[in-house]
């Protein structure tokens, strides 16, 4: 088998890392500039850098494998919510996160919460839960890009069977990734993230071309979508539909895209918006984008139960990793040029989230604990931005070295990565919106959030069941209504804010 497609997947890389060092030439020397742009970030950035951030490997390499287990009904138990809920999760907390932390200089969550509860503590016990729910996030990106590196590389060395390792892969990724996100801070995240959520986009949809042609055999598209799809029809009727999937189960999934509300990858991007009106075109513009990502995804997914080579078909049904689908589709029915640019292209989606939760838990890092607990003005710019750096390169390392265990498939693990960052979504909420919110409802928010999200994770077999469930519906609802109701109690028998405070965030009333 031709490297062309190995040669392709290095230049892309190389170009990226260029595109880093083009960032760093730009950077103004303050931890400022290097965290949140300056808040320079205009409608179009802010666009790509939103919608980038959000598309991982769970919604391209998770989607197409768990659509070739389940069916078509993965699109609507997540991709047509999730169009809705982001844009109004940008609107009714991006906007508002966005004007607090312009008026009081926020550049973490952990920050907000600290001023709006008036608690110098309550960092201890957020910090390493956002930081531990990120980390499963990372991981996603981190091996859907080796997996899909591993299969679409198949053959070119000695073995037919043989292609970069996985391992070699996911350590390709992380590293670029560290050097723009090292050398160009958010500036240099904010453009690798515009460029390559173009580039996922344009090569996503020739991917679906390129593999709907292959299946079908004529030169017309939508007949080939037709045939492919009747293909389907004959074999695996049954992938067609969602009636297997219970309908508690169903609408369950609709929790999941919440968790966007929570994400601190997401509200330092909020934060870097140069005024409120550069969102109105990410709120409108997100849930199209959205449906041009998914929709091919899940039907290659579905394509894939029944496509074949010469009577042979091209995904066995015992394929034991649903995640290495999207590869192997892609290098089954493309040719060697093309399979490089659409692997380009995966890879972009993955990589466009990895770079935006490197960089936050650095941040978070640096602001939350480093600063925060030290003497005024004892570091400078300088090395407060060194010190981001490091930590950013100790999270690469730690998450690389976990990504080398034996973990639950891309889509599982995302679920439950997504899952805790819901359960905790009342409390942001809450804090925005809800004056008599206390100390003591957000800890209890957390902490019952936390405690249920290990009791169902251990109960699942740490996350080895992909059909786990309780009461039918999966866990998130279950997580979510308990810390909805644990913040509440909490802060109704507790002491509210001061008028000071209260002043400060409701300044209207």
């Amino acid at each position: 088998m031709t490297p062309l497609p190995l040669v392709i997947i290095c230049v892309y890389l190389v170009l990226l890392l260029g595109l880093g060092f083009l960032a760093s030439r730009m950077f103004r020397g303050t931890s400022r500039d290097y965290m949140l742009a300056s808040h320079s970030i205009g409608p179009f950035l802010l666009l790509m850098s939103l919608f980038g951030t959000t598309m991982t490997a769970f919604a391209l390499v998770g989607s197409t494998g768990k659509s070739f287990r389940i069916g078509i009904g993965v699109y609507g138990m997540l991709a047509s919510s999730s169009g809705i809920v982001h844009s109004i999760c940008f609107f009714l907390i991006g906007t508002k996160l966005w004007a607090l932390g312009q008026r009081h200089g926020f550049t973490t969550q952990t920050q907000f919460f600290r001023a709006r509860l008036e608690s110098s503590w309550i960092g201890l016990l957020l910090f390493p839960i956002l930081v531990g729910l990120v980390i499963p996030y990372l991981l996603i990106g981190v091996i859907g890009g080796g997996i899909t590196i591993n299969k679409v590389t198949a053959g070119t060395f000695a073995e037919a069977d043989h292609g970069v390792p996985q391992w070699l892969g996911s350590a390709a990724i992380c590293s670029v990734v560290l050097v723009y996100v090292f050398l160009g801070g958010m500036r240099g995240t904010a453009w690798a993230n515009a460029f390559q959520t173009i580039v996922f986009m344009v090569l996503g949809v020739i991917t679906f071309v390129v593999i709907a042609d292959s299946l079908g055999g004529t030169e017309s598209f939508f007949a080939n979508l037709q045939t492919a799809t009747e293909h389907v029809q004959r074999h695996a009727p049954e992938k067609l539909t969602r009636e297997k999937i219970p309908q508690l189960l169903f609408f369950s999934f609709m929790m999941i895209p919440v968790s966007a509300g929570m994400f601190p990858h997401l509200f330092q991007h909020w934060l870097t918006a140069r005024s409120a009106e550069s969102f109105k075109l990410s709120i409108v513009v997100h849930p199209l984008f959205i449906l041009i990502v998914w929709f091919p995804c899940v039907l290659v997914g579905v394509w894939a139960t029944s496509a074949s080579i010469d009577g042979r078909l091209i995904v066995p049904a015992d394929l034991k990793n649903d995640s290495a689908v999207l590869g192997i589709m892609v290098s089954s029915l493309s040719g060697p040029l093309l399979s490089g640019l659409l692997t380009a292209g995966i890879l972009a989606a993955i990589m466009s989230s990895l770079d935006s939760q490197f960089l936050c838990i650095g941040t978070m890092f640096t602001e939350d604990i480093v600063l925060h607990y030290s003497d005024e003005n004892r570091f400078s710019d300088r090395q407060t931005v060194l010190m981001a750096r490091l930590f950013i390169v100790g999270i690469v390392a730690i998450t690389y070295a976990i990504s080398l265990l034996e973990l639950p498939g891309v889509f599982d693990l995302a679920i439950w990565c997504f899952s805790g960052f819901t359960s905790l979504v009342p409390a942001v909420v809450a804090a925005i919106y809800w004056k008599r919110l206390t100390t003591a409802g957000v800890c209890a928010c957390v902490v019952v959030g936390a405690v249920l999200w290990v009791f169902f994770f251990v109960d699942s077999g740490r996350g080895a069941n992909p059909t786990y469930t309780f009461l039918g519906m999966l866990p998130v609802v279950t997580m979510t209504a308990c810390s909805t109701a644990a913040m509440i109690g909490a802060s109704l028998i507790t002491k509210p804010p001061s008028e000071i405070t209260l002043k400060k965030f409701f300044p209207e009333s």
